[in-house]
């Protein structure tokens, strides 16, 4: 076994070494547009550095200027406008607000209905405990209904109908308790047939928290 490893390794070091591979130079070389579409991340051929001077007639610096058209001083002028063409964003040329305003903010443990003049005073501002309820049915649907009911009442009797009709009227709720479906209820319902008609916009106010301070801890029963 031993003679026969002996024998393999001195014929493997007393082999001929093989002829030395042709040593390749570089020339400049043009590549035709037939072997250029061979490349498949180019379009265009590889061309001598004389070859370039003749086409762009000078040198490459100066293919741009061949190829491009560059801007003129009147190109430069069109691209600003001119000062007087600006809007002018004063704060009078603004449209004022002129709508009333009905918050609907609704929670699970209570309901607040707040009406507002245009620039935003209250003129009635009323929760489910105004009207006569307390502890736990201030949380429920029917205390939001009646709710809503009483304060477009109110509405009535203060004789704000017209001015509602002259100026219209903005829905705007915030929070998901089960007073925002029942204040929706009652608008379309029987008891809102005086605003529902002027009721021209309609705006959700919820507040979103994204990221902010620590979280109350949840309340754990039992």
């Amino acid at each position: 076994m031993s003679k026969s490893t002996a024998l393999r390794a001195f014929k493997a070091i007393s082999a001929p070494l093989p002829p030395p591979l042709p040593v390749l130079r570089r020339t400049a070389t043009t590549v035709t547009p037939a072997s250029a579409s061979l490349r498949p991340f180019s379009s265009i051929a590889r061309v001598s550095t004389p070859t370039a001077m003749k086409m762009f007639g000078g040198g490459i610096d100066q293919a741009p200027d061949s190829q491009f058209q560059r801007a003129s001083d009147n190109d430069l002028k069109t691209m600003v406008p001119p000062p007087n063409s600006y809007m002018d964003l004063a704060v009078q040329e603004w449209e004022p607000d002129t709508r009333y305003h009905l918050h609907v903010y609704s929670h699970k443990h209570n309901t607040h209905i707040t009406f507002t003049k245009p620039n935003r005073d209250a003129i009635i501002s009323l929760s489910c405990g105004n009207i006569g309820f307390k502890g736990a049915g201030r949380s429920s649907y029917d205390a939001a209904y009646q709710l809503a009911a009483y304060v477009i009442a109110r509405i009535q009797d203060l004789g704000h109908i017209p001015q509602i009709e002259k100026h219209k009227l903005e829905l705007i709720y915030r929070g998901f308790g089960q007073g925002r479906e029942a204040v929706t209820k009652a608008i379309l319902g029987t008891e809102g047939a005086k605003i529902r008609s002027h009721i021209v916009k309609l705006s959700d106010s919820t507040r979103l928290k994204f990221g902010g301070t620590r979280s109350k801890k949840p309340r754990r029963l039992g």
